[in-house]
């Protein structure tokens, strides 16, 4: 069965997950996302490329965009990034201040928000306030779209409601882990995950985390091997927020979620994956989503478990 028939079939089989979960609430603007909306593309590293149904329409990626600001920070200022923030799975919400304040302010990985205020903040010290911009850039570069932006509603309804992420970059600003003043970081952060961006263009995008750091669609690397190979170990074991056990369990590979209802795959020297569909779970994960990606690991036998 070719790859496009494993996406058909997948649409189909998928329609009893997409009225359970729930959308992402606590932020204002992404109340209104019908939880019927499903997409899902698979960018192979020889350049085939597979969508099915809304896998062209852009959705708010959130903190998928934490493996932008990753991928600058490390190709940037290198392993100078690891002396900031951990590499452990945190086993707590990706929220959480309880964890933060016990670690005297050192995040655990660079995916619970704690770790990509940290990371952002390191990537904001390098670009000299053009930061929002240069990441931007950086996805409309690497995914070939130049009209990707921000969504301004999405970011102004997010700024507005941040109030946990606010505690987050007062706690890390008053244990010394972060440069910036937190108003500004957070700032920042909330514009970095308004990024609108399609199944498609993610899948293309975080092709190059597929191919040993290099690009197929810029013919270039924009990462080493070796931080490619890293950033797929710290998705495989924190990528999925505190669900990260089960989603091995049930898919088995390294993966980045946002409560957005996207989820990006990887299987390397194969192809990355991304699923799209708003309904969550309870630890803020893609419920469709996550289905969807085990289905396809069934039927092509792609996982790297």
């Amino acid at each position: 069965m070719g790859l496009d028939e494993v996406l058909q079939e997948i649409a189909q089989g998928i329609h009893p997950y997409l009225a359970k979960g729930k959308v992402a609430s606590y932020i204002p603007a992404l109340r209104r996302v019908p939880l019927t909306k499903f997409g899902m593309a698979v960018c192979m590293v020889d350049g085939a490329e597979f969508a099915v149904r809304d896998a062209a329409e852009p959705f708010s990626i959130q903190s998928i965009s934490k493996l932008f600001t990753l991928m600058l920070a490390m190709s940037r200022i290198g392993d100078e990034v690891w002396r900031h923030v951990g590499k452990e799975p945190s086993g707590t919400a990706f929220n959480s201040l309880v964890q933060l304040e016990y670690e005297k302010g050192i995040p655990r990985n660079p995916f619970i928000n704690a770790g990509a205020l940290t990371v952002l903040d390191c990537l904001m010290a390098n670009t000299r306030g053009r930061t929002a911009e240069i990441i931007r850039d950086y996805a409309r570069v690497l995914s070939r779209n130049f009209q990707i932006d921000y969504d301004e509603k999405v970011y102004a309804s997010e700024l507005k409601a941040a109030y946990r992420n606010r505690s987050i970059a007062n706690l890390l600003r008053s244990h010394g882990r972060i440069g910036q003043e937190p108003e500004h970081l957070l700032d920042t952060y909330c514009r970095q995950c308004s990024l609108e961006m399609s199944c498609v263009d993610l899948a293309r995008a975080f092709l190059p985390l597929a191919s040993a750091g290099h690009s197929p669609l810029l013919h270039e690397t924009v990462l080493t091997e070796r931080q490619a190979r890293r950033i797929n170990a710290i998705m495989m074991t924190s990528g999925v927020y505190d669900s990260a056990g089960s989603f091995a369990f049930r898919v088995g590979l390294p993966a980045k979620s946002g409560v957005g209802g996207g989820i990006v795959a990887v299987v390397p020297r194969r192809c990355c994956i991304t699923v799209w569909s708003p309904g969550l779970d309870r630890a803020g994960n893609s419920l469709a989503g996550i289905a969807a990606l085990e289905m396809f690991v069934r039927a092509t036998k792609m996982s790297i478990l």
